[in-house]
């Protein structure tokens, strides 16, 4: 290849190149984890040189990254991914949510959500065909700086991606904190074909968290079978890797699109290869589209914390604390002529010595007054269990509106 970059010359051939257009975007899709369809991409830079060579991004991001060039490239890649999507549009073609590399030095930018917004308006683009992705790197920025950062995105109507998730610089208490909402989990992780006992544990456990936290879950560098599988019984959402398509010009990703549809490398029946994780996952879905409010209790222990809470008549209760407070709270969110039969039916006393009794479950229906002031019918059962690890009562609270 005739390209030589280093620092010396990187900020000028940076320039020439976005102004020739040597840059391009290639498009590595996403596909859905069960039916292999294609779900979305993501655009990566590939720098063509003057001899038609590919030049590898490991020669001239991390220069870019050092020189703090790289968020020239990031709006460049904005920019030509914008244009894409546009030209896909315009001539009826199949279109998907495309993400978009984010350096952590954007972080330092001010109203950065409302100058993708300006950017991606201008090609009259639904925002839902942009995801923004951050690299984990970015999270060793200060925690509110980025907690701002992506909360800027996020009220601007954009997705936001975390990608290499698991690649050495993990924290469990920025995922918690930032408003991101994609999960994209490190190749690194994918060692082999998942035959490690340890490594299967690790998937499993980063899956059930990222769901139970209503993450989006992607696995990248997906290249085998085996792995396929395994990911499938984790409830992973999509993948991304050499096992499906590796990234591809413009070109080609268009006439990829225009025939959408699946593309299954021996697809297995998930109910077949399932682990207990994914099956896990399945049921709460179920019991949480059923129910809106689920509350786990210790009765021995006189105390709770909410396990879900969405969609209900009040918005009001507390996520964790003293049971009995949780009861005398509830009481007081109902009709005046409910109040009694709620408190009597759910005495933290009565409810244990129904359960040395043999009584398995409890159920009330009461009237509750919602935010809006208005009271409506609320059906409240108790189910009781042992806690298996100790000789403490349990009782599982499923709650939902039944008018």
């Amino acid at each position: 290849m005739s390209l030589q970059i280093d620092r010396e010359n990187i900020a000028k051939l940076l320039e020439q190149a976005i102004e020739k257009k040597n840059i391009k975007a290639y498009y590595q899709p996403k596909y859905d984890a069960i039916t292999n369809r294609i779900t979305g991409a993501e655009a990566l830079a590939r720098w063509i040189d003057e001899d038609g060579g590919i030049v590898s991004p490991a020669q001239f991001i991390p220069l870019l990254e050092e020189n703090g060039l790289i968020t020239r490239l990031d709006w460049y890649m904005l920019d030509e991914t914008c244009r894409f999507l546009r030209a896909g549009l315009d001539s009826g073609r199949h279109t998907v949510t495309v993400s978009v590399n984010f350096s952590r030095l954007h972080t330092s930018e001010k109203e950065i959500g409302r100058k993708i917004a300006q950017l991606v308006d201008g090609y009259g683009l639904p925002h839902r065909l942009i995801e923004i992705e951050i690299t984990e790197s970015a999270l060793a920025v200060s925690g509110d700086i980025v907690i701002d950062f992506v909360r800027s995105i996020r009220d601007a109507g954009f997705e936001v991606s975390i990608d290499d998730f698991g690649s050495g610089l993990s924290s469990l208490n920025f995922i918690k904190d930032v408003p991101a909402t994609v999960l994209k989990i490190d190749k690194s992780l994918l060692s082999g074909n998942c035959e490690s006992e340890k490594e299967r544990i690790v998937l499993e456990s980063i899956f059930d968290f990222a769901h139970r936290l209503n993450l989006t879950t992607v696995a990248e560098g997906v290249e085998t079978k085996e792995q396929l599988g395994f990911l499938r019984t984790c409830g992973c959402k999509s993948i991304q890797g050499f096992i499906f398509a590796k990234p591809m010009n413009e070109e080609d990703f268009s006439a990829l699109l225009e025939h959408a549809g699946v593309n299954d490398p021996d697809s297995e029946d998930i109910l077949l290869t399932q682990s207990a994780v994914s099956a896990t996952q399945l049921l709460l879905d179920v019991i949480f589209k059923r129910f809106p409010l689920v509350i786990m209790s210790n009765l021995t222990r006189n105390s709770f914390y909410m396990m879900a809470y969405d969609n209900f008549t009040s918005k009001s209760c507390p996520s964790t604390g003293v049971y009995t407070e949780l009861i005398q709270h509830g009481a007081s969110t109902m009709h005046p002529e409910d109040r009694q039969l709620f408190s009597d039916t759910f005495d933290i006393g009565d409810q244990l010595a129904a359960y040395e009794r043999g009584e398995r479950v409890r159920t009330v229906v009461t009237r509750q007054l919602g935010d809006d002031g208005v009271y409506r019918k609320a059906e409240t059962t108790n189910y009781y269990v042992k806690n298996p690890s100790a000789d403490d009562v349990l009782a599982i609270t499923l709650s939902r509106n039944i008018d």
